[in-house]
């Protein structure tokens, strides 16, 4: 059995499961990256070390000095992962966090010391970044990482994720992902592009003005700054929305396989899914997505049990990413 020094070393190099089960064309292989497997839970634990080490090698950290503290916006997954990597650290996390999101956050985040700075509810994740980045402005000794903007998001990927897809599964075809941050997309999508020139980069997103947890609409005012740094118009071959509950229909068929993912998971599967019927009868492809986390934050939604209509609507008023 391997040792390791500290969690930190558990980052990345996470496993691949075949999901073809659930392809609708028998030419089709599915693959999904598990990136549950993260010691605090999901793909951004790649994106928090990411953004930390990038602020120490530049200075704005400096590792053992005390009194040190940083502020980021979240709703979800980035906020967890930067509270844990900050509490091995010794960093004092703030968190701004819309003051609706679902108790396994709150919780997550208290479990690592961060602190909480609540921003409205009615203006989601949006109204947490323009809550941090006034407060970042008011109180410069501050570190503002701003996953958003920062390079580092989509360096993680470019270093570690993308490497490890091609090291599993080198026949990739397609790779289909969320679109949040866009990290994900730009980092892998640019790495994938310079080994296999015909890949082609899928981006699943929400209906403007919905919901998917943990994935935006470019279509409703804020692209982030990582996207149009990395030319993500061009490297993106195709934008597919998914709506809502398709994305709870989606993973619970995946539970049928028995990947017990979260919410973003089963929608970037039917995705890869409306991927998968454009292959032309008799034409094999490998599509590769992420799984960004699994599904036990996500208990307090009642997805797996409770009526799909009734989960959707209750998603309009509590944040579960």
């Amino acid at each position: 059995m391997t040792r390791y020094a500290s969690v930190l070393d558990l980052i990345g190099n996470t496993p691949m499961i075949d999901a073809s089960a659930l392809s609708p064309n028998p030419s089709v292989k599915i693959w999904v990256k598990l990136e549950g497997r993260n010691p605090a839970g999901s793909v951004k634990d790649r994106v928090a070390y990411s953004l930390v080490a990038a602020a120490e090698a530049d200075g704005r950290l400096i590792p053992g000095q005390p009194g040190q503290t940083l502020i980021e916006p979240s709703s979800g997954n980035t906020g967890i992962a930067l509270a844990m990597v900050c509490r091995l650290k010794g960093y004092h996390l703030k968190v701004v966090l819309p003051s609706n999101v679902s108790p396994e956050r709150r919780q997550l985040l208290e479990v690592w010391g961060a602190e909480i700075i609540d921003s409205p509810g009615s203006e989601g994740s949006n109204g947490a970044v323009r809550k941090a980045q006034q407060l970042a402005a008011e109180n410069p000794a501050w570190v503002f990482l701003y996953q958003y903007a920062n390079p580092a998001n989509p360096l993680a990927h470019y270093t570690t994720t993308g490497p490890e897809i091609i090291a599993d599964v080198p026949e990739i075809t397609h790779f289909v992902a969320g679109l949040g941050t866009s990290g994900t997309l730009m980092g892998v999508g640019r790495f994938l592009k310079e080994r296999v020139p015909d890949v082609k980069i899928w981006a699943i997103e929400p209906p403007s003005g919905e919901m998917v947890d943990g994935l935006r609409s470019l279509d409703d005012g804020y692209i982030p700054p990582v996207f149009t740094d990395n030319d993500g118009a061009h490297l993106l071959d195709r934008r597919v929305v998914v709506r809502p509950k398709e994305s709870l229909e989606w993973v619970r068929r995946m539970s049928e396989i028995g990947l017990f993912v979260g919410i973003s998971s089963g929608a970037i599967l039917a995705g890869a899914v409306k991927c998968a019927m454009t292959i032309p009868e008799g034409e094999s492809a490998h599509i590769v997505t992420i799984a960004c986390d699994d599904g036990w934050k996500y208990l307090s939604t009642g997805a797996w049990t409770d009526d799909l209509d009734d989960v959707v609507e209750r998603a309009k008023r509590i944040i579960y990413f």
